[in-house]
């Protein structure tokens, strides 16, 4: 099935806040795939999704694949169509979604990271500046199926252009020698090291926070030095 993928064309395009009944389900099902979580866990993060969406700052984009007979795909592809206006056509699923939000201080994932960079010696001044102007890039994941075709650079170039926020702040998980592709990403696009092997309240898998100036264009400085 992955063949089909890799001939099917893609278009990056907005994933409106008004029109979320749409692509939230194929999203979130886009999400649990890539990261190979358990079926049904949609159930608890589409509140979740659905919460974020009304945060100050909040943008999406999504990665459409035109695919032939869609219907005739077995069915963790077929969850994965769009229904019109969003979509072109009744042939469009969606194979990738990025979005994030501007940070602040009443947000749980902020919080996190506020006590990590405490934990790690850094002064609660230093900290509260550092996280005073920042975009959370909050999920960025495409189908596997779909992966290797450089449609993540695409959705994140996409979510980052035109920000106001000073810099960008994401967390992922940790694996050995950074070796995945979603590491390969974000190394190749500047982005630096904030807090290493940090632990979530409830997830037991140690994550690593990193960051990078706004705009992508900018030299990356390592993030760290702004945490002094």
């Amino acid at each position: 099935m992955p063949s089909r993928l890799e001939s099917a064309s893609i278009r990056i395009a907005p994933l409106p806040a008004g029109q979320a009944h749409l692509w939230l389900d194929p999203a979130v099902h886009t999400y649990i795939t890539a990261m190979n979580y358990p079926r049904g866990s949609e159930s608890h993060r589409l509140p979740l999704w659905r919460d974020h969406i009304v945060r100050p700052g909040w943008a999406a984009y999504g990665a459409f694949a035109t695919l032939s007979r869609l219907d005739s795909l077995r069915p963790t592809y077929s969850r994965l169509r769009v229904r019109t206006p969003l979509a072109l056509s009744d042939c469009e699923a969606l194979v990738g979604v990025a979005y994030g939000y501007s940070g602040a201080g009443d947000q749980w994932w902020h919080r996190q990271l506020y006590s990590g960079l405490l934990r790690e010696g850094h002064r609660p001044d230093d900290a509260r500046a550092f996280l005073r102007d920042y975009f959370e890039l909050t999920e960025l994941h495409v189908h596997p199926a779909a992966q290797g075709r450089g449609i993540g650079e695409h959705l994140l170039s996409a979510l980052l252009a035109d920000r106001s926020e000073t810099k960008v702040l994401l967390s992922t998980p940790e694996v050995p020698d950074e070796g995945n592709r979603a590491w390969g990403l974000y190394r190749r696009l500047g982005f630096t090291d904030v807090l290493r092997h940090f632990t979530f309240v409830g997830d037991a898998r140690p994550f690593a926070f990193l960051g990078r100036p706004l705009p992508l264009t900018e030299p990356a400085d390592p993030a760290r030095r702004c945490v002094k």
